[in-house]
């Protein structure tokens, strides 16, 4: 079996919690076969097929400006209570973060996200998560307030949202996922990893170049 086929659980939290986390991932996988989540980590994802899309040793994932996909209408409660339509972004770059508050390369990448969206706040950049897998949003806002998160994260805790995104196209399959949506609204980068502050800033240095 490969790493994308199973749902790996993290090891840092109580069993009551493993079990809950474990059944709402599981719930995602069982509404669509055609996507395979594994939880807490992922190893890097190369081209394949007509995919069109090619990773570094990083583990970072790009698509030529020509050959993109359309993201997914992303749209939904946040997890305090506020709509928000990732579609309002057009014109601007897009960070997509896919999180749990459960999940430990969640946490160790959770403080470099926060830094980098405040550096890149008002250079035409929006950050947004995705939080998954929390069977309510007290440990979800428990976990931005904790890591200084000050972007918007909706709130998808069976992974609805994960499962709109296209087979063939730069689609999570992980978490933590994180990928980039250019000025277009397509879908320019992707990593199933967790990431370092270099490695963000990276990962969004060439769309950043994009005219």
């Amino acid at each position: 079996m490969s790493a994308a086929s199973r749902v790996i659980p993290c090891t840092n939290r109580p069993r009551g919690h493993v079990r809950s986390r474990r059944a709402a991932l599981l719930t995602a996988v069982v509404a669509a076969s055609a996507l395979a989540l594994t939880a807490c980590g992922s190893g890097p994802s190369g081209s394949s097929g007509d995919t069109n899309f090619v990773a570094d040793n990083d583990g970072i994932a790009h698509v030529a400006q020509g050959k993109r996909s359309a993201a997914p209408d992303l749209s939904g409660e946040t997890i305090d209570g506020k709509q928000l339509d990732v579609a309002a972004f057009k014109g601007k770059i897009v960070v997509i973060n896919l999180w749990g508050s459960w999940c430990g390369p969640c946490r160790l990448e959770a403080k470099n996200f926060a830094a980098v969206s405040a550096d890149l706040k008002d250079k035409g950049v929006e950050f947004v998560g995705i939080n998954t897998g929390d069977a309510t949003t007290r440990p979800a806002v428990a976990f931005e307030k904790q890591y200084g998160i000050t972007y918007p994260s909706l709130y998808d805790p069976t992974g609805k949202l994960m499962l709109r995104f296209k087979k063939g196209t730069l689609n999570p399959q992980a978490i933590p996922s994180t990928l980039i949506i250019d000025r277009q609204g397509k879908i320019a980068a992707r990593t199933l990893m967790a990431l370092s502050e270099d490695n963000l800033r990276k990962m969004l240095k060439p769309v950043l170049a994009e005219k």
